[in-house]
């Protein structure tokens, strides 16, 4: 749960910290476009472009992020544009060669010190097709039961995806997210979570924050919305960023679903 808020936390970070990035728009929803502050434009969005993958033009067809202008930053934040299109490809019986279709689309992507997809909730074909093309995963959970089930059963999915098609996907970790202090359950899921996982566990959690649809709904950054919660909000994106890109080699893109 919250996988597009965290995707756009990361984003943000990475913006702050001058990584040149792309965020890829799977879901169907188009949620991370909106959060982005994408504006219409003549561009194909990435369920076209998966259509005929090898004649995509990515470059010519991204996005940029109105984030860049309204924190008055240099750097580059552009978005390869979801639309609902995406959604025919969302089956749980895509082929292999339907798999690479993403591959094929960032294939010679030069541009960009860092790609992060953001994905449907489900573990159908377009989730499957960004872990074809992607180096790491990172999984998003709440502390709950329902949650933490659900994390487990995409860690077996990703080990038996890695064997069949991807043998160099890795987990790059999980995120706590919408943490709420003072929980007794949450308390006692993180526990639960750091047992089952380990080192995959991530730190910093991601607290629960009122304002953050706010932040959303304005397509805003968060490291550039007033007041301590959403400066708090920042540091702790900024730190799981340096947590996730720790280890990397730095001559690779780096793609993270």
């Amino acid at each position: 749960m919250g996988k597009t808020s965290v995707t756009t936390g990361l984003a943000s970070a990475a913006l702050a910290a001058g990584i040149s990035t792309l965020v890829v728009d799977l879901d169907p929803h188009a949620d991370a476009t909106t959060a982005l502050g994408v504006q219409p434009g003549g561009q194909l969005d990435i369920g076209r472009m998966l259509k005929s993958p090898r004649k995509a033009n990515l470059a010519g067809n991204v996005a940029g992020s109105s984030w860049v202008s309204n924190g008055s930053s240099n750097g580059t934040l552009d978005v390869a544009v979801g639309s609902a299109f995406t959604g025919i490809y969302d089956r749980p019986d895509l082929g292999r060669r339907d798999l690479r279709r993403l591959s094929a689309v960032l294939a010679g992507t030069t541009n960009y010190d860092l790609v992060l997809v953001d994905c449907p909730p489900s573990l159908n074909g377009l989730t499957r097709m960004a872990w074809s093309a992607s180096d790491r995963v990172v999984l998003v959970a709440e502390p709950g039961l329902f949650s933490v089930a659900g994390t487990e059963r995409t860690m077996r999915a990703i080990q038996l995806f890695r064997q069949e098609f991807a043998p160099q996907l890795a987990p790059a970790g999980i995120v706590a997210n919408r943490v709420r202090t003072g929980s007794v359950e949450h308390t006692f899921r993180l526990a639960e979570m750091e047992s089952m996982f380990g080192e995959l566990l991530l730190t910093p959690h991601i607290p629960e924050q009122a304002n953050w649809q706010q932040i959303q709904g304005a397509a805003h950054s968060v490291h550039h919305w007033p007041g301590d919660s959403a400066k708090n909000a920042a540091k702790l994106f900024d730190a799981l960023l340096e947590s996730l890109l720790a280890g990397q080699p730095p001559s690779r893109e780096r793609r993270q679903r």
